[in-house]
Order: structure tokens, then sequence, then C-alpha cells
């Protein structure tokens, strides 16, 4: 006989453990795509391909004033024209429109298309000039500016990813500047301008500008990263551009991976070493006692023979 079928209200408890159950299967359901969707959110390096090596690529030629510092290669098509390259330093390769700067072109538009692509987006004020940004995806539907100082903060993710997206130009003011805290790296930094894009005076820029149009560095503007415009021309005047690279987080891993292999062998190494010669010790004493054994046994029966000796003589 069955208890519930006399205790009332047994159906009505069985009803709610089974609507709280399913009231915890939702939640849980709820929370673990609200999880992924934060995951997804994360921004992913845009992969520049052969475009990678250049610090400026254009698609309507170069035009330098001034000493200026590339250190990289550089290269325009279909415009080739490279004017002011006698005050120019160059550290890699001048491509003009060779092959090479002609595949780095299509690699560029790939890259561009990557990068508007990303999302979801985190909307951005007109100007960025005070603020301290995580890594993202940040969008404008116009344009971006920066007067002052933006701080870009990995949170101790070297490998961390701050992609900017902007409907149409870049410009930044005078004397501004771009800081990277806690591991962020200019590397994994990406500019994606809708039209055009301007450095201003003095001011220090990190990361990759892909603009859809033109891109000018004014005077004494310094860049770590790249200018890579796809249509128009690239603007230099007394600047110095380096190529943004990566720290290497892999060669720590695998020197630490090592410094921990060998660590372990050594240890291993002693450890055999101290149970062999623990072995040794056993095998000594044990050869020890065999023989002193043998002595007294030995002591013994000689001790036997001369008492029956004895005891012949006396009798």
């Amino acid at each position: 006989m069955k208890f519930s079928k006399y205790v009332p209200g047994t159906r009505r408890v069985r009803f709610a453990a089974s609507s709280l159950t399913a009231l915890v299967a939702l939640f849980s359901a709820g929370l673990l795509v609200a999880l992924v969707s934060g995951a997804q959110a994360a921004a992913v390096s845009v992969p520049l391909g052969t475009a990678d090596s250049f610090v400026v690529l254009a698609g309507a030629g170069i035009t330098n004033t001034g000493p200026t510092t590339l250190n990289g290669d550089i290269g325009a098509f279909p415009t080739t024209s490279i004017s002011g390259s006698g005050t120019l330093t160059i550290t890699g390769t001048n491509h003009a429109g060779d092959a090479v700067t002609q595949g780095s072109k299509t690699d560029l538009v790939t890259a561009y298309n990557t990068a508007a692509g990303e999302g979801p987006t985190s909307p951005i004020a007109a100007d960025l000039g005070g603020r301290n940004l995580a890594p993202g995806v940040y969008k404008s539907a116009s344009s971006i500016g920066l007067t002052g100082a933006l701080t870009l903060n990995a949170g101790g993710n070297p490998s961390a990813v701050f992609v900017f997206q902007a409907g149409s130009a870049l410009t930044t003011a005078s004397g501004s500047t771009i800081n990277l805290v806690n591991g962020a790296q200019a590397c994994n930094v990406f500019w994606q301008i809708g039209s055009s894009a301007t450095l201003g005076t003095g001011s220090t820029f990190r990361g990759s500008v892909l603009a859809l149009t033109s891109i000018t560095a004014t005077t004494g503007a310094t860049i770590e990263g790249r200018l890579l415009a796809r249509n128009g021309a690239v603007t230099l005047d007394t600047n110095t551009i380096t190529k943004a690279t990566c720290a290497g987080v892999t060669a720590t891993t695998a020197t630490s991976a090592t410094s921990r292999t060998t660590t372990t062998t050594s240890r291993t190494t002693t450890a055999t070493t101290s149970k062999a010669t623990a072995a040794k010790k056993k095998a000594a004493a044990a050869k020890k006692a065999a023989a002193a054994k043998r002595a007294a046994g030995a002591a013994t029966s000689a001790a036997a023979r001369e008492a029956l000796r004895l005891a012949a003589f006396t009798g």
C-alpha cells in the first residue's frame, strides 16, 4: 500500500520538486549560453597575411617630407610612385609595385574585411581621450578621435586583442598618445577605418591602421604598428614607424617546460643514485653478517671438539 495515496498534498510536493528541477536546468542552460556568448565577444587577431611585413602600404603612392625612418617593408600599388625617398631610411625592403606588394594589397583587402566584420561590438564616443579600455571590439558609426591619452589594458594577457571600427575617419590630436599596460602589445591592436586617417603632430600612435582611403602621418608622429591604405596614398613627414611584433609567449613557455623537464630529470637521477647506494650498503651489511655467522659457527665447532678431547682425556 503506497503511503502517498493517503497523505494529502503529496502530489503537490512532487509537482513543486519537478518544477524546481526544471527551473534549475533552465537557469544552468541560460548561464552556459551567457558564458559562451561572452567568450565569443572576445576580439580575434586580424590576419594580415603577406602585408604583415609592411610598415607602409598604399594604393595611390607614398609621399614623404623630411627625414623619416621606416623599420619594415614599404610598397604601393596600383600607383607605384614614391616621392621624397631621398630622405627615407628603410631597414626593410622597398618593394615599390612588385609582385610582393600586389599580393600584400590583396591580403590587405581580406584583413580589412575581417576587421570590419568582428563583433559583437561595444559602442564608443567620438573621442577616446582619457579612456581606459579592456580587450574587445569597439565601434563608432561615424568617426573616431583622440585628444590626450588612451590606455589599452590587457589585464595581464599578452595575447589580448583590441579592434576599433570607424564608420568614417580617424583623427588624433597633436601630442596625443596611446599607452599599453598590463601586457598589451601594439601587434594586437587594429584600427579599421571607413575612410581616411590623420595622425597628429608629435603624437604617439600604436596599432595597425587599415584605412579604406588614405593615411596621413603629420610632422613628428611616431607609430608602432603599420599604415596600410587600401585605395589612397600614404603621406609622411619626419616620422618614425616601427613594425609591431608580438613578444614570444610560446618561447617563454617552452623554456619553462625545458626547465621543469631538467629539474625532474635531475630529481629522478638523484633518487636512482640514492636507491643504488642504499642497495649496495644493504648487500655489504648482509655479507658481513653472513661472514660473522660463519665465524661464530666455526668457533662453536672448535669449542665442541676441544670439550670432547678433554672429556676423553679425563676419562
